[in-house]
């Protein structure tokens, strides 16, 4: 099974499918400045000691809660204005999800990396738009697709000239709050651009709180270390200084002060699995 020779470039000098895993991580969403500058300011020494590039997640709107009663946010535009502080004060790129077209240029002037949710991963417009801008574009896999499909979702950013494309792999849907992770996915995934591996999502149990999501955080370490270990190229973490407090994705989020361990764990596991990238079997 033959990798794609593709890359991604994010911002000014990291390089997705590199020498170097990347981290994307913070928040599940925009919560407030201050908590994203501590998770940030963390998450960005904690990285830098164990060899990862670095690139602050939060989403600036939520949009796809399972109630309508679940927390979105702190509002679009003061959300923009936190991320691209905390851009600025860390010296660090920025990832937020989009949801709507109409959405994308707004967002694409504040962030480097514009993530497409898995549930939108179909989206013709939203894709295109999204590659309109040049920006990076990181794809999340539906839950509900089979994972060489996913070469069509990056046909469509590349279909406007821009290439600077990644998948990221959470699971699909069984139904009944449960998500499996299938690794046979990530290999398949990444013969059409690099591959991201997303922790946290890959252990939530969707709308199995009464209408929020659960979480089987106890779950993360087996799963991230497996997807190490099988060649990926990034890894995705939400993170929080006290998780049962967080606003949203909670029962999932792997704590702030466990962050230290988890990616020196993530790290050996990502060298034994490019050590061994290029090895397959006919």
């Amino acid at each position: 099974m033959e990798r794609s020779q593709h890359t991604m470039t994010i911002g000014k000098n990291l390089i997705l499918g590199g020498s170097q895993p990347i981290l994307f991580s913070g928040p599940c969403a925009v919560e407030s400045l201050d908590i994203c500058l501590e998770i940030g300011s963390t998450v960005k020494d904690l990285a830098a000691k164990h060899g990862f590039g670095y690139v602050f997640k939060a989403s600036f709107d939520k949009a796809n809660r399972t109630s309508s009663d679940s927390y979105r946010g702190i509002g679009h535009e003061k959300s923009l204005q936190v991320l691209q502080t905390v851009g600025n004060t860390l010296n660090v790129p920025l990832v937020t999800d989009v949801h709507e077209s109409y959405q994308v240029e707004a967002v694409a002037d504040v962030v480097d990396v514009l993530q497409i949710p898995a549930f939108l991963c179909r989206q013709t417009d939203l894709l295109i738009a999204a590659g309109k801008t040049g920006k990076a574009i990181k794809i999340k896999r539906g839950q509900f697709m089979a994972p060489e499909d996913m070469q069509y979702a990056v046909d469509k950013v590349r279909s406007t000239g821009n290439n600077n494309v990644a998948l990221t792999e959470r699971g699909f849907s069984l139904g009944y709050h449960n998500l499996v992770v299938d690794m046979r996915a990530l290999p398949i995934m990444r013969q059409f651009a690099p591959v991201i591996f997303d922790v946290t999502h890959s252990v939530q149990q969707p709308g199995a709180n009464k209408g929020t999501s659960g979480g089987q955080r106890q779950m993360a370490p087996y799963l991230a270390r497996a997807a190490g270990a099988a060649g990926i190229d990034g890894f995705f973490i939400e993170t929080h200084p006290n998780p049962s407090v967080a606003l949203s994705d909670g029962p999932n989020m792997i704590p702030l002060e466990d962050m230290d361990d988890f990616l020196a764990m993530l790290k050996s596991a990502w060298m034994l699995g490019n050590q061994f990238k290029n090895y397959s079997l006919s």
